[in-house]
């Protein structure tokens, strides 16, 4: 089982090569975080690993740290990737690979990433020049390989980042299809921010002994995230949104729609309210939630809706605030949705606009922290609706975990989120 790290840990003390170490320094950073600690000297020593962290954890850094280390140690030989990062977005695989360039600027190491709703002629040409990482969605990754323009016969290293919601997307074929193009002979790192019984197969099946790691219970928030609820009707939503950002004077904040369509409107809504905002949703192809994304980080625009298509795996440098102006429909993204602020131990704040007829979402949602999301009411825009105390239950992932418990499994375990 993993051991918890209570004290603060150097990254110099982790076995970390100079070159990493500088631009770790360079972006600011001393400490790790606990599943960062816990994660690279196990990865180095050559172990599989089972990871749970809830977002905002720094898991990325977790996993690609010591990639880039294992990778540098030895000369590529020919032209055929020999590490595999499998995640379940289009943004976040983007994101991975930016974090991979910037850290791994100043080794010998050549990586690329492939997804979807792009021309996937670029991608060939990448591919043909040789790298040694190779940052992709299953979708697209299965083209290349139909195709021809792939070949994972000499993976070394295979993470799959946010294994939960790879198979939440139905990707679950084509990932059982890409093992088998894999030498079996490899290192496995899995990271899931929850644990089902299809994850529980999953592991089972590529896993050799790994060091299970938790570095938080599972479906909490950070302490780093100021949470509230501000009660209103629902025909008040866009006109409260607009007031808080206005009032406070909000520069940068991320806002969760339910629909693409919701989303649309609010934009179009909060632009003519003089307040610049842009949506990132599927139905905008890749070069449009790229530009989206890019003018947000850089500060061009103030407000960026989103569905929960951005929930997971977006890396917004010091994103202040979050506001749910809709719950969720299932509760676990609550915590992923407001794991977009509070990272890498800044502070952030999580905002809900809870309207009468969302009191069975709220009541998912306390259920799922054990504790109750403190209400505050903004003058005139008040509303009579209470929701009612979450039950007491326990959460532990690590016992979930069968593999190494000798008590008999539920037939339906606290982490199985959708079916």
């Amino acid at each position: 089982m993993g051991v918890k790290i209570s004290t603060m840990i150097l990254f110099e003390n982790l076995g970390l090569r100079p070159e990493l170490l500088k631009a770790i320094t360079t972006r600011g950073y001393k400490t790790a975080t606990p599943i960062q600690a816990q994660s690279i000297p196990k990865i180095l020593a050559g172990h599989d690993i089972l990871a749970g962290a809830q977002t905002g954890t720094g898991k990325t850094a977790a996993f690609a740290l010591p990639l880039l280390q294992i990778l540098s140690n030895k000369q590529n030989q020919g032209h055929r990737p020999r590490a595999l990062i499998l995640t379940p977005t289009r943004e976040l695989a983007a994101q991975v690979l930016e974090f991979i360039k910037d850290y791994g600027k100043d080794l010998t190491l050549r990586s690329t990433a492939i997804f979807g709703g792009v021309n996937i002629r670029p991608q060939k040409a990448k591919l043909r020049n040789g790298i040694d990482i190779l940052v992709a969605t299953p979708g697209r990754l299965m083209d290349h390989v139909s195709q021809k323009t792939l070949d994972l016969s000499r993976i070394e290293l295979l993470v799959l980042d946010e294994a939960d919601r790879m198979l939440d997307m139905g990707f679950i074929n084509d990932i059982r299809k890409i093992i088998k193009l894999m030498p079996p002979k490899r290192q496995n790192l899995l990271f899931s921010a929850t644990y089902s019984h299809e994850i529980k197969k999953l592991a089972d099946k590529i896993l050799n002994q790994p060091e299970l790691i938790e570095v938080a219970t599972r479906n909490a928030t950070v302490d780093t995230i100021d949470q509230v609820i501000h009660p209103v009707s629902r025909a008040r939503k866009r006109q409260l949104l607009s007031t808080l950002i206005q009032k406070e004077n909000w520069k940068q904040v991320l806002v969760f729609t339910r629909t693409k369509y919701g989303a649309d409107k609010l934009t179009k809504y909060l632009i003519s309210a003089k307040i610049t905002a842009i949506a990132i949703h599927g139905n905008k192809n890749q070069g449009a939630r790229t530009r989206a994304l890019a003018d947000f980080k850089r500060g061009t625009v103030r407000v960026l809706v989103a569905t929960d298509i951005a929930a997971r795996g977006l890396d917004i440098n010091l994103l202040p605030h979050v506001v749910n102006y809709e719950l969720p429909e299932v509760a676990e993204n609550y915590v992923h949705r407001i794991g977009r602020t509070g990272r890498a131990g800044a502070n952030g704040k999580a905002i809900s606009l809870v309207s009468p007829e969302e009191q069975k979402a709220l009541y998912g949602i306390h259920k799922l922290l054990r504790h109750k999301i403190p209400v505050e009411i903004i003058k005139g825009f008040e509303t009579n609706s209470q929701s009612p105390p979450p039950p007491k239950r326990q959460n532990v992932f690590k016992n979930s975990y069968n593999r190494y418990s000798t008590k008999k499994p539920e037939k339906r375990n606290r982490f199985s989120g959708r079916r």
